[in-house]
């Protein structure tokens, strides 16, 4: 993990531009269950409503690029993505440990058709404790509840 080499951070709205390729490059690694309309429909709303309603901590490597980005409100991890060539390097976790640790965050909403994403918060202890079956926009893509136990 020697690529990120400063602690979380916060971004300037100047850099959403960089935050939505990142989430873009990051969805269509992991979220297969998207086609391109979904993507294409989901941009605009990241980049023009939803970095807006969060806080937003990134990791950056030694030139100061973005490698992976969190978006929190209240105790609630509304967003995480990591640079493809990034995975597996531990970011996402780091960001994770430092929502649950400074920034009071206890719950996340995770795709059901994205194993992985679930599998991950599972091993840093996020437990099941709800189901939806439409997603934050209504459409039929279900989410998974997750919640630190108490």
């Amino acid at each position: 993990m020697d690529q990120a080499v400063c602690l979380p951070g916060p971004v300037a709205p100047a850099e959403h531009p960089e935050l939505l390729a990142l989430w873009e490059a990051s969805v269509r690694a992991t979220h297969s269950f998207l086609g391109e309309a979904d993507i294409a429909e989901l941009k605009p709303l990241i980049l023009n409503q939803y970095f807006d309603l969060v806080e937003l901590t990134c990791l950056r490597d030694a030139e100061g690029g973005i490698l992976a980005f969190m978006g929190t409100a209240a105790d609630r991890l509304e967003m995480l993505f990591v640079r493809p060539d990034s995975f597996r390097l531990g970011l996402g976790g780091r960001l994770v440990r430092h929502a649950v640790e400074r920034l009071g965050v206890r719950e996340v909403d995770v795709n059901e058709q994205n194993p992985q994403a679930l599998a991950f918060y599972q091993s840093l202890g996020f437990r099941p404790v709800g189901r939806s079956d439409l997603d934050g926009q209504g459409r039929p893509f279900p989410l998974l509840t997750l919640r630190l136990p108490d």
